[in-house]
């Protein structure tokens, strides 16, 4: 795998503080995208065990809240089983830091019912997630007043509490959505 930038400051993909790391590679191509740049998979630079160390270390400060991943697209399967030692090693050192992820795919139709049964990473991938902003870029639904999403049709969802629940639960920040986009 391969990322585009690792940021080390960002406040907008996430609450607080956070690291953000941009991953290469995204098939949804979707009309409007803000990052096209990413959706080439050898774009950027190698993924690497150093890379990880580098991130385990920008999140060792009190006041990094947690680790974002985008891009690209983090659920692509070759991303995926990329991402996992990261993700792995986040919550062995971090277990009180926050993973937020960014995807084009739907949770429920295709994340759990599809990738989980075609690839034996999934399931132990999405179990290190802890809030995921599902769906595709819409851009007849771009909203620029709604938080921590481009469009309307995307949902912010509490990967714990849907796993635990077998259903979407949409994570407090999107609660008062909870009737109006619900697929779950």
């Amino acid at each position: 795998m391969n990322y585009l930038e690792i940021k080390k400051y960002d406040i907008a993909n996430g609450p607080g503080v956070r690291i953000t790391l941009f991953v290469s590679g995204c098939t949804h191509h979707c009309k409007g995208c803000f990052n096209p740049e990413s959706w080439d998979f050898k774009a950027g630079v190698p993924f690497t065990d150093e890379t990880i160390d580098e991130i385990i270390e920008d999140l060792k400060p009190e006041y990094i809240k947690g680790l974002t991943l985008l891009g690209g697209e983090p659920f692509e399967p070759a991303n995926q089983k990329a991402l996992l030692p990261l993700v792995k090693k986040v919550k062995e050192v971090y277990p009180n830091k926050d993973i937020w992820a960014f995807s084009g795919y739907l949770y429920d139709k295709q994340i759990m019912d599809v990738m989980v049964e075609k690839y034996d990473f999934t399931k132990e991938f999405i179990s290190y997630i802890d809030v995921l902003v599902d769906g595709e870029f819409h851009e007849e639904e771009k909203d620029l007043s709604i938080v921590y999403r481009g469009s309307r049709n995307q949902r912010i969802i509490d990967v714990p509490k849907s796993l635990a629940s077998k259903k979407v639960v949409l994570h407090e920040k999107d609660a008062v959505r909870l009737g109006e986009y619900s697929n779950g």
